[in-house]
């Protein structure tokens, strides 16, 4: 893989990360929503990501790199955000406004420990996806210093 590519499959990663932290975020922020303008609770979220073939390397790539084996990197991207269908919660407070006559208010499905657990991984994911782009941008820049 060319250094180019490096960049293209980092930020198809950074792109994919960001989007599972804009998720878990929303999924955080709605975790006591009993009320959606479609009715009912809120219903978590969550981010399915695939790989795709990337576009592979230019002639300009291919000049700088010596060797390269012709194939196309792999990078992600998100195919869709999908949401929870488990139940809600069935929590017992006959004084909420949102009660039914038995006295149970029908919560988001959302875990704010798994979302918190989420929420770290893709920061991580993240920041590792940075320091891959960060990494290959710096080759670069020495590749280019050779001529000087």
């Amino acid at each position: 893989m060319d250094l180019f590519s490096a960049m293209r499959v980092g930020g198809s990663g950074l792109a994919a990360q960001r989007a599972r932290l804009n998720v878990a975020a929303e999924n955080l922020a709605n975790a006591n929503t009993t009320q959606t303008p479609e009715g009912g609770p809120y219903r978590a979220k969550r981010v399915v990501l695939h790989s795709q073939p990337g576009q592979g390397p230019s002639d300009f790539d291919r000049m700088l790199q010596v060797g390269n084996s012709g194939t196309k990197p792999t990078e992600v991207g998100v195919t869709n955000i999908v949401e929870d269908d488990s139940d809600p919660r069935k929590v017992y407070d006959p004084s909420h406004p949102d009660a039914n006559d038995q006295g149970f208010v029908a919560m988001p499905n959302v875990d704010t420990a798994t979302q918190m657990t989420d929420l770290m991984e893709a920061s991580r994911n993240y920041r590792a996806n940075t320091l891959t782009v960060k990494a290959a941008r710096e080759m670069a820049m020495h590749a280019l210093q050779i001529s000087k």
